[in-house]
């Protein structure tokens, strides 16, 4: 229990940090990368591990309660953005300069975020009741294999398509797929750290 409350916790948390740093695409070897990526890609082997521990109705529940938060996070920092500052303290322009939502890139975020950890649920639930139990790097795998490249088309494709070059925005879904894949196989062993659901 302690397993599964501490992991889904981390997923949120995972998840808010990666929606906040795609708001700054920063340029690594060659590539735009939408900063979001360096820790997006940990949400699906922790919401592999909830599954693990919990069972497929936690883990579904965590993805919807996951975007209702990012929902709200981005609710509460437009709120603060618009509301008159103390000019005792100054202007704070910086807040809203930095957190202030740009409301097409929480909803891409959002869309993609459920839609592949929902994709990424089920390819990991066939997995482990169609094919065997065994080789858990193997079921992280195949799951993570179907839902990343449906996570970072949508999400690259609705956030930036149209407003930012083409070439830049397959650029940033390439990077995604790279950095993507790598996480997996550095996060991989990571499912053997808890305990299969009795």
């Amino acid at each position: 229990m302690l397993t599964a409350i501490l992991t889904s916790a981390a997923y949120i948390a995972f998840q808010m940090m990666s929606d906040i740093a795609s708001l700054r695409i920063v340029m690594i070897a060659g590539f735009s990368i939408d900063a979001g990526t360096f820790v997006y890609p940990f949400t699906f082997t922790l919401r592999d591990l909830v599954h693990k521990t919990a069972g497929i109705k936690a883990a579904r529940t965590l993805i919807i309660a996951a975007a209702v938060i990012n929902i709200l996070m981005a609710g509460l920092f437009w709120l603060t953005s618009i509301l008159p500052a103390d000019m005792n303290v100054g202007p704070q322009k910086e807040f809203g300069m930095v957190l202030a939502p740009v409301w097409r890139i929480v909803f891409a975020s959002i869309i993609a975020e459920v839609i592949s950890e929902l994709i990424d649920t089920e390819g990991y639930r066939l997995w482990v009741e169609k094919v065997t139990h065994r080789y858990q790097w193997a079921r992280v795998l195949v799951s993570n294999s179907l839902s990343i490249p449906v996570d970072s088309l949508l999400f690259v494709w609705i956030a930036f398509g149209g407003v930012m070059p083409t070439a830049v925005v397959w650029s940033i879904f390439l990077s995604n797929l790279i950095i993507k894949g790598v996480t997996t196989l550095i996060s991989l062993p990571g499912i053997y750290l808890v305990k299969e659901n009795s």
